[in-house]
């Protein structure tokens, strides 16, 4: 069937989830991260994904935002910067204002264009979304943010995935699916979506027992994909 709904995940897939700490780098009050602040954003962004597994499989359930702060704690500790408070305090506050990538507008526009349905699928809060998609500026050409919140489990569970179509009305394969995590893309892979992994940083492929149909370098060929 053709696509009707493309539905991206939002951290590190349309907002740069780096930002903030290389933010926070170039602020001459937080000099001590300048050298440090690639690892601070690399560990920070790891503990929050792994974080996220466990509490799915040990049905531990929080919101995003405490799996983030309890992610930049640990990275923070990792790269003896745990004593700083005004640094914790500023990339907090600065997670709640990323920017989309550059291609990310010029994207979304495309596919409304064609008539297309577009939605945000992520393990962010509410609340957490609402500030990045208003930060970006990205809110009139999406037609929902999804959260895991109204299920209270993490991604890859198939109850996430559910949602598209409890939302959109659509079938599985009438859904591109969009995630810049290999593990996500393979999961809504295995769940039935057409999925494109958007692998920046030239990862190897996940060994999964599902992988994408797509790997791309960015969102810039995501209308083509979409049949626009």
């Amino acid at each position: 069937m053709a696509i009707t709904t493309c539905v991206f995940d939002a951290y590190g897939t349309l907002f740069d989830v780096a930002a903030a700490a290389r933010q926070a780098a170039s602020e001459p009050t937080h000099a001590a991260l300048k050298d440090k602040w690639m690892e601070v954003a690399n560990q920070w962004r790891l503990k929050q994904l792994q974080y996220t597994w466990l509490r799915a499989i040990t049905d531990a359930h929080t919101d995003f935002w405490d799996v983030t702060q309890d992610g930049l704690d640990w990275a923070l500790e990792a790269t003896g910067l745990n004593g700083d408070a005004a640094l914790r305090q500023r990339l907090l506050d600065l997670y709640w204002e990323l920017q989309a990538y550059s291609e990310v507008p010029q994207m979304l526009r495309a596919l409304k264009g064609a008539g297309l349905q577009t939605a945000i699928l992520s393990n962010g809060s509410p609340a957490m979304l609402g500030g990045a998609v208003q930060s970006a500026g990205v809110g009139d050409v999406l037609d929902d943010v999804l959260s895991v919140e109204s299920v209270g489990i993490f991604k890859p569970d198939s109850r996430v995935y559910d949602l598209v179509g409890q939302r959109f009305g659509c079938a599985h394969d009438e859904v591109l699916f969009v995630s810049s995590n290999g593990w996500d893309a393979a999961g809504a892979s295995g769940y039935g979506f057409t999925t494109a992994w958007v692998n920046r940083a030239g990862e190897p492929m996940d060994r999964l027992p599902w992988a994408p149909a797509h790997v791309l370098s960015d969102l810039t060929n995501i209308p083509q994909l979409a049949g626009v």
